[in-house]
């Protein structure tokens, strides 16, 4: 099914700078573009699952070095 949509002329000249070639189309043009925003949208989704990973590491890494310390030098007899 072919849709006929109306576009501002700001729109059709911001599209026109994309066409790669004279004769693309502007659902080329646009079809192109999804794809980039998509492809963006993965990569920074996996950048993201790689941050909270590394970040994850980095807090158990700590929470091992302070692992035991809360007791020391307090009173085990003590109540609280």
């Amino acid at each position: 099914m072919i849709s006929t949509i109306q576009l501002n002329n700001n729109v059709k000249k911001s599209l026109n700078k994309f066409k790669e070639k004279e004769k693309e189309t502007y659902e080329e043009v646009i079809v192109r573009m999804i794809q980039t925003l998509e492809k963006q949208k993965r990569e920074q989704e996996e950048l993201l699952i790689e941050g909270c990973k590394a970040m994850a590491e980095e807090s158990l890494k700590i929470a091992k070095e302070w692992e035991g310390t809360l007791m020391d030098g307090l009173d085990k007899n003590e109540r609280w």
